[in-house]
């Protein structure tokens, strides 16, 4: 990947991030400072990997980057920031207002092998179930940058038959009490949910409901741990 993502920041430039572009090779090549053949050879190495898609006509090729490859740009992206950021000051803020869920996170957060790890790497077992927080529009691309971060990773488990999948932790608050945002692999929540977990009741400590206005802070020091199950 690190001979390719150089092809995908061309393209990104390119307008291709939101938009299907019309690109020869040959304008591709000199973009990004390497050979015709080269440039042609990657483009069909980005497509296999599901990084873009691409239809070739007799003017050049029309490309447009899938989600994996601008989520891939935003890795590469997230990481410069981290280079170039104050490690002890980093954090990312969301707002919005408190809704109740399925009980998804409730039957994840229970189990005890998710306890267990939660209580490993954060320092504290969780109240069963997360409060989930659901964020404006204008969050969104905040919540894709976290997404981005590495987190504090619990990995996933066979249980019973049955798959459970990665966990990413994020260390956080809510009107003073400690907690953790969790990034769940397998959700059906969207983009615009922040579900966070707590020692305590959060619902029942800050007397919150559904509508109830509420702000997460989430701090992005000290998220390269890693938990194996």
């Amino acid at each position: 990947m690190k001979n390719d993502w150089s092809v995908l920041y061309g393209l990104a430039e390119l307008g291709a991030v939101h938009d299907n572009i019309t690109v020869s090779t040959t304008t591709l090549a000199r973009k990004v400072g390497i050979s015709q053949q080269t440039a042609s050879r990657r483009l069909i190495v980005l497509e296999r990997q599901g990084l873009i898609s691409r239809q070739t006509s007799s003017i050049g090729s029309e490309v447009k980057l899938t989600e994996k490859g601008t989520a891939e740009l935003q890795r590469v992206y997230q990481t410069l920031k981290e280079a170039f950021e104050d490690r002890n000051h980093r954090t990312l803020l969301f707002n919005g207002r408190i809704f109740t869920g399925l009980g998804e996170g409730s039957y994840y957060v229970d189990r005890t092998a998710y306890k267990d790890s939660f209580h490993k790497v954060l320092g504290f077992k969780p109240f069963p179930g997360t409060l989930n927080l659901r964020i404006p529009s204008t969050q969104i691309a905040r919540k894709k940058e976290l997404e981005a971060h590495s987190g504090i990773l619990i990995k996933g488990f066979q249980m019973g038959g049955r798959s459970f999948g990665d966990v990413k932790c994020f260390r956080a608050s809510i009107s003073g009490i400690e907690g953790a945002v969790v990034l769940i692999g397998r959700t059906h929540h969207d983009s615009s949910v922040i579900e966070f977990i707590a020692p305590v009741n959060l619902r029942n400590t800050l007397k919150l409901k559904d509508g109830s206005k509420a702000e997460i802070v989430v701090r992005l020091d000290g998220t390269k741990e890693e938990n194996v199950n």
